[in-house]
């Protein structure tokens, strides 16, 4: 028997080809309908979660500004207020004071180095505690020592003297030399004491063409004032460093290194790089070339440079790193991982008898990374005395809280043949790291070829937030330094 074959027209056949392609267009809707379920439900997964990660990220924003006003109120509690070291957690509450987070704080205190604080903080959602995030801040309290050269008087910077780093008077400037960053004045015009003439801009320069008066526009002249000029800025104020000396004079005594009066001429101090300072009674300066006089007759006027002294002992620096002498005081030397405050006053303050500071030798770190800083600080001037080094380089801030930071005029060689200060009066280069803080006006050198040839004065960055022992704040208010996201 033979079988038909079946007529590929008749309905039977058509029937059997539309069950096959629904077959194939079902099990391809199913699929494209699977993963169009999978995909919503990723894409459902992962905006819920990114949704509770911004919660949480908002959570930990929360905690940062929590400890910001805490240390507005509180500014040496870096324990929360409990006393106990650890990590700190408080609950997050909605509008409706329903929990529905914590952040967990993780907070540095400052070291013995600076006044930076770092604060982490761990944002948690309870919803999904998958989802947390951590914030990781620093903030500090800037110190004064935030300019290259900040000074309280009228002030005119020679060419001849470069500047790399924030300039600011509250008074006017004259700047002929080159400068870096910013020059400020707190005034917006002042009478320049160095010629007669009418009122100047607070910040000029007379390197041709010279800057015009007040009455026309100032030009911009980037080739003395490198990141600008500005005026009228709020003046600086001197009087918290001159607080500060008695509070320095007091921990000096507490756990520091401290001396009363010599008995002679002051004291000199040299730096070593162990730790350690050699100290020595000053019993005699030595004496000025014949012919050099004071002409000019400068208050205080003298060589400043020592001649017979003698010797008082070796002492370790402390880890409070302060040396408080009420008399003059001399410094040199080097030192290697070391900070330290040397001030020079004499209590109770009375400005016939304020004490100076002297450099006539390097004074050095040996690292320059914030781990070596020194700080000098003056009752009355920071002196350069007649037998400095012909090349100085002077790592240190130097602050004159009611004097000047300078070197006093020595005489040049007179038309007669007179040797007057010859061949002292003129040094070839100062190298200053670090800041000059002069209540009255810097200067080391003169328009008659005395004082030194070449000023170059550097601003060391480590400062700001990393001062010398002790040294005085702007504020007791804490400013963000650096943000970053950690996770």
């Amino acid at each position: 028997m033979t079988r038909d074959k079946i007529n590929r027209r008749s309905p039977l056949w058509r029937g059997g080809q539309l069950t096959i392609q629904m077959l194939v267009f079902g099990a391809v809707a199913v699929i494209v309908m699977g993963s169009f379920i999978t995909w919503s439900n990723i894409v459902l997964h992962n905006t819920a979660r990114n949704a509770n990660r911004i919660q949480a990220f908002s959570i930990a924003e929360a905690g940062i500004e929590y400890y910001r006003w805490h240390l507005a109120h509180a500014p040496t509690d870096f324990r929360d207020g409990t006393g106990i070291a650890g990590l700190y957690v408080h609950d997050y509450k909605d509008k409706n004071g329903v929990v529905i987070g914590q952040f967990v704080l993780d907070i540095t205190p400052p070291s013995a180095n600076n006044n930076i604080v770092t604060i982490a903080s761990t944002g948690k959602f309870l919803n999904d505690p998958t989802a947390d995030r951590t914030i990781k801040v620093k903030m500090g309290i800037q110190s004064y020592t935030k300019y290259a050269v900040l000074v309280n008087d009228s002030v005119n910077f020679l060419p001849g003297t470069e500047v790399w780093g924030l300039v600011h008077s509250n008074n006017g400037v004259r700047f002929d030399g080159i400068a870096h960053n910013l020059v400020e004045s707190s005034l917006q015009t002042y009478d320049d004491p160095d010629h007669s003439g009418v009122y100047e801009y607070a910040v000029h320069t007379h390197v041709l063409p010279v800057d015009p008066l007040p009455t026309s526009t100032l030009p911009s002249r980037s080739d003395i004032f490198y990141a600008g000029r500005q005026m009228g800025l709020p003046t600086v104020d001197f009087t918290k460093i001159t607080q500060n000396l008695a509070q320095i004079k007091t921990s000096a005594q507490a756990s520091g290194i401290y001396r009363a009066s010599s008995t002679a001429l002051g004291y000199d101090v040299n730096l070593k790089t162990d730790n350690t300072l050699d100290l020595y009674k000053v019993t005699g300066l030595a004496a000025a070339p014949q012919g050099c006089v004071n002409h000019k007759h400068e208050p205080g006027w003298s060589t400043w440079s020592v001649g017979t002294e003698v010797f008082l002992g070796n002492y370790a620096v402390s880890t409070s790193g302060l040396v408080f002498l009420e008399d003059n005081v001399w410094v040199r030397g080097e030192i290697n991982n070391s900070r330290l405050t040397i001030a020079a006053a004499r209590f109770p303050d009375n400005p016939s008898t304020r004490a100076n500071i002297i450099i006539n030798d390097n004074v050095r770190y040996t690292n320059y990374n914030g781990s070596d800083v020194i700080g000098l600080i003056a009752q009355n001037n920071i002196n350069i005395g007649l037998y400095s080094q012909d090349v100085l380089r002077i790592d240190a801030v130097l602050m004159a809280q009611n004097g000047r930071v300078h070197r006093y005029e020595y005489q040049p060689p007179g038309e007669t043949g007179n040797s007057r200060c010859s061949p002292y009066h003129a040094r070839t280069s100062i190298t200053t790291f670090g800041m000059i803080a002069s209540y009255g006006a810097y200067g080391f050198a003169y328009t008659n070829s005395s004082g030194y040839q070449s000023r170059s004065l550097n601003y060391d960055n480590n400062l700001l937030y990393n001062p010398p022992p002790s040294f005085p704040l702007t504020s007791d208010q804490y400013s963000l330094i650096s943000w970053e996201e950690q996770k």
